[in-house]
């Protein structure tokens, strides 16, 4: 399972909110705002704006999540959602000389087709080392002929060599990833990716970061989660046909 942690997010956000919500219709400065509102205060102003959808102001807040244990599958959809800041490991940099991979549930609850998925991650494992030290061999006595020292030699062809062996990796290889994204974009995500229809690995990834920013702003995040949260399910015809299931299940984070 993938382990979530949000390593920053804005201080007194949902004070900040508030405030910069209140700004819109008051003719005042926004120190002067900042001081009038009492944690009550934006407690109920905030709440009554969640339940508005007013979710411009909302953008003023951000939060930093570290995420390890998940498959490129999943990061090749999660950059998908472009307001947002990325930083991933590198496979160009760093030599992964057993590199990890996620199982899909469906492969290791069936015996046959696990024994025949990790035959094919071992192998692509072997074919990495194989191919990154011939390219390695290569690349490093290119480098010598050239005069550069040993040393030099060495990190230059292995990068060289690790960057074009990566090509070899499936997307079940394990990577970790550092992202950034405010608080109107975090529901967009939430939206998309907790449904029962988004897939399964990044649907468990959206559902474990609801529960973290939760913890810190649960009024800011009280009506987060799938689209069918707050209204009729999105999907249509395509709907998992379990609303009042998902409803109950996403509800139940608030209390």
């Amino acid at each position: 399972m993938a382990k979530v942690e949000l390593l920053r997010y804005t201080p007194d956000g949902e004070k900040l909110v508030a405030a910069a919500a209140r700004l819109c219709y008051s003719p005042s400065g926004v120190s002067e705002i900042e001081e009038k509102l009492t944690e009550d205060k934006v407690k109920s102003f905030l709440s009554l704006l969640m339940d508005l959808n007013h979710e411009s102001p909302i953008e003023h807040v951000t939060f930093t999540f570290g995420i390890e244990g998940i498959s490129r599958t999943l990061t090749h959809q999660l950059v998908r959602h472009r307001i947002a800041s990325f930083s991933q490991q590198s496979q160009r940099y760093v030599k992964l000389e057993q590199f990890e991979y996620i199982i899909p549930p469906a492969i290791a609850n069936n015996k046959k087709a696990r024994e025949i998925f990790e035959k094919a991650m071992r192998e692509d494992q072997k074919y990495y080392d194989e191919i990154s030290n011939l390219l390695f061999d290569e690349h490093y006595n290119r480098y010598i002929k050239e005069k550069f020292d040993e040393k030099e030699s060495r990190n230059r062809a292995e990068k060289e060599s690790i960057e074009d062996a990566r090509y070899i990796f499936p997307n079940a290889c394990e990577t970790k990833i550092v992202f950034t994204m405010n608080a109107r974009s975090l529901m967009n995500f939430f939206r998309l990716r907790c449904c029962n229809r988004a897939q399964w690995e990044i649907r468990e990834l959206a559902t474990l970061m609801l529960k973290e920013v939760k913890k810190v702003y649960p009024i800011l995040f009280k009506n987060a989660g799938p689209g069918c949260i707050n209204g009729p399910c999105p999907e249509g015809k395509m709907t998992c046909g379990k609303m009042v299931e998902v409803r109950e299940r996403f509800r139940s984070m608030n209390s």
